[in-house]
């Protein structure tokens, strides 16, 4: 618990250091490094990481997916469009299964393209928020990743006290059905009461839908416990106990961030709705 703890501190510092420069090449290369780091470990769990050009596409077209928007504030490569480097990415992959046809099947392509393409959508969000939201961007982030942890820590707790009833024995034996609803329970009140104070202390330029941060708050409980209860299946039918070991006590980047990949496109969609936060 004590080396848990100490974790968690050290990432909350560099997640504040991170944010203090949101608006710069840094939460660029942060974000990318994530999604390299979660592509990674869900690659190697799979164990895919032995078709090494394969992969090195996979992480290029992930970390340039990232990065291309800070790329574009500089006005290079402008020409080079999302949709034109996908086809050159599926393009690739479609060469290398041509060449190394013998040595594996049709569905080693396919899995490489989905696991790529959804890992790199779902933090691409991340950034998208910033850039499509400068006004309260950096809070929204804030808001996206709290929404996916405080709803785990609630249920963690709420589950040690009054815990009683197995949610999903197989998959992830210590969630509880009472630890789920307290911690559903506690994220819309925690992400609530974090926007009181934003609206009204820290920016009074923006309005804030109460009724709506709530509701997402209390939503994104089971959206983060679906990315969570799914990794936990692909770490069960892979025969591993985590993900990695790059945060102590934690786990590994996909340990961490299986829920944020659920929520920042569920977070990102209420956003561009209008329905969490607007500009005055």
């Amino acid at each position: 618990m004590k080396t848990r703890v100490i974790s968690s501190f050290v990432a909350l510092a560099f997640a504040i250091l991170v944010l203090m420069f949101a608006h710069t090449w840094v939460l660029y290369l942060t974000v990318a490094s994530i999604a390299v780091g979660a592509l990674y470990e869900l690659l190697k769990a799979m164990g895919l990481i032995k078709y090494l050009p394969e992969c090195c596409a996979c992480f290029a077209f992930t970390a340039f997916d990232c990065l291309i928007g800070m790329v574009h504030r500089y006005n290079f490569l402008n020409i080079l469009s999302r949709d034109i480097y996908t086809v050159i990415f599926v393009g690739a992959l479609a060469c290398f299964f041509l060449k190394n046809h013998d040595n594996y099947s049709y569905t080693v392509p396919f899995t490489f393209a989905g696991v790529t393409l959804c890992v790199t959508f779902s933090f691409r969000n991340l950034i998208r928020i910033v850039e499509d939201f400068p006004e309260f961007g950096v809070f929204a982030i804030v808001l996206t990743l709290a929404s996916a942890w405080l709803a785990d820590a609630g249920a963690y707790f709420a589950g040690t006290f009054f815990g009683r009833n197995k949610l999903a024995p197989v998959i992830s034996p210590k969630k509880t059905v009472e630890g789920f609803v307290g911690g559903t329970v506690c994220n819309g009140v925690i992400l609530l009461a974090m926007s009181i104070v934003y609206g009204r202390v820290l920016n009074q330029d923006v309005t804030m839908h109460y009724v709506g941060i709530f509701i997402a708050g209390m939503l994104c409980s089971p959206i983060g416990l679906l990315g969570d209860l799914s990794a936990s299946v692909i770490k069960r039918q892979t025969g591993i106990k985590d993900y990695g070991k790059i945060m102590p006590g934690h786990g590994g980047v996909m340990d961490r961030f299986d829920s944020v990949m659920f929520i920042a496109p569920f977070m990102y969609w209420l956003l561009e709705a209008g329905w969490l936060i607007s500009a005055k």
